[in-house]
């Protein structure tokens, strides 16, 4: 590993405050080192060459936007391994907020540190932020608070995110491919009914009662969309509005997580996604420590689907009643037979939230298994489909032409 150089503030043994720079390999060996002349660390930072500019530079873009996904995961992951080196929580927060370059993010860093330094828990002081730090986020670290593996469950919830951030990069990759080739097949046909019809209209002009039923419908369309082509604009634009203010509705989005569950060609690729996603959840909280109908309420919420939410819900009631997980799961079609019984064998065991680990960790590959499945199947289909739109264009436009060849040729 290749030489860092680190900025630190330390109080040697007298209690003196003292500042400076270092090398090491790591965070880690950067505190060993000054633990080892009998220094106590306030901060401990690297150094990055031309650090101050870049960020100067990069706050002026990163003014506006806030913390994404991945910038929560650095800061989980980086304050694992400075809490793992000795690092107080307090002197932790304020190096990673002093290299954070997203300066909302900074600001709430430096809120949370202010929440610890008046004696409040990190849990507390990250429950004021749920947008960025979920009821998962909190809860785990709450129950590590109470029994002393901070560190480690830091770590647990950082595989978390990136294994959340993994998924979700994964089905909107899947979505993305047959979007373009969607895309493609739609500019193409309209390219060959604005530009290229229009240019035999006036050879079949004056013919048009001679002219077979697939050109007379094309050469009509193709006229409407001419002279109409502000108004379908306008239609497509209140469409595609129109439908994503109806899946916000209740009802809407009820019907579209329906849909997404039910429908022949991508239904197994979202019941993987929201089965690992509640799983996995669920597993990391009892794992953690949290008490089951806390978790139970948790995993509903995150689930993803309002159908999912429900059947959460169900078992939640369920279990306060005195009853099992897989009582009430049982009911429920949303769940395959085998997971169900995999769920009643780690509770009688008491061993659920192992269980509850390996059944995330299998319907993950077949998340991806399902995506690769989608996404091969996508793209025969939709080329045959705009094969068929462009030679059934082609169709008619040559149809006509033949015939009258045929017509000329019989004279």
């Amino acid at each position: 590993m290749p030489t860092q150089h680190y900025r630190f503030q330390a109080r040697n043994e007298r209690g003196e405050l003292i500042a400076g720079v270092l090398s090491a390999d790591s965070v880690a060996g950067a505190a060993q080192l000054l633990r080892a002349r009998g220094d106590h660390v306030v901060q401990l930072v690297p150094i990055v060459a031309g650090g101050d500019d870049i960020r100067a530079t990069l706050r002026k873009f990163n003014y506006a936007s806030g913390p994404s996904q991945k910038d929560i995961l650095d800061f989980t992951t980086q304050l694992a391994v400075m809490i793992r080196a000795g690092i107080s929580i307090r002197a932790a927060l304020e190096g990673i907020a002093d290299q954070v370059q997203n300066v909302k993010f900074r600001r709430i860093l430096a809120q949370i540190k202010a929440d610890v330094e008046s004696g409040k828990q990190f849990s507390e002081a990250i429950a004021k932020h749920p947008k960025l730090f979920g009821a998962l986020y909190v809860n785990m670290v709450k129950a590590s608070e109470m029994s002393g593996s901070f560190s480690r469950m830091l770590d647990r919830i950082a595989a978390y995110l990136a294994q959340e951030i993994e998924t979700r990069k994964m089905v909107i990759g899947a979505s993305i491919y047959p979007g373009i080739i969607a895309t493609m097949a739609v500019s193409t046909t309209v390219f060959l009914l604005t530009f290229v019809l229009p240019s035999f209209a006036g050879v079949f002009k004056g013919k048009e009662d001679a002219l077979p039923g697939p050109t007379r419908f094309l050469m009509t369309l193709s006229s409407f969309m001419v002279e109409w082509w502000w108004l379908l604009l306008l239609a497509a634009f209140m469409g595609i509005g129109g439908f994503l203010a109806f899946i916000r509705t209740e009802v809407g989005g009820n019907w579209w997580d329906r849909f997404k569950i039910s429908a022949p060609l991508i239904r197994r690729m979202f019941r993987a996604l929201y089965i690992s996603r509640s799983l996995q959840t669920m597993g990391e909280l009892l794992n953690a420590g949290v008490p089951m109908l806390d978790t139970i309420a948790i995993t509903g919420d995150i689930s993803g689907n309002r159908h999912y939410k429900r059947m959460w819900r169900s078992v939640y009631g369920a279990v306060k009643q005195g009853k099992k997980v897989q009582t009430q799961l049982a009911r429920s079609t949303l769940l395959p037979r085998s997971v169900i019984q995999m769920i009643s064998a780690g509770e009688e065991s008491g061993k659920l939230g192992e269980v509850l680990d390996e059944i995330s960790i299998f319907y993950a590959k077949a998340l991806k298994d399902a995506i690769k499945t989608v996404t091969s199947m996508i793209e025969p289909i939709m080329i045959v489909l705009m094969g068929s739109v462009v030679g059934f264009i082609a169709m008619a436009i040559i149809l006509p032409i033949f015939k009258m060849s045929s017509l000329v040729s019989g004279k």
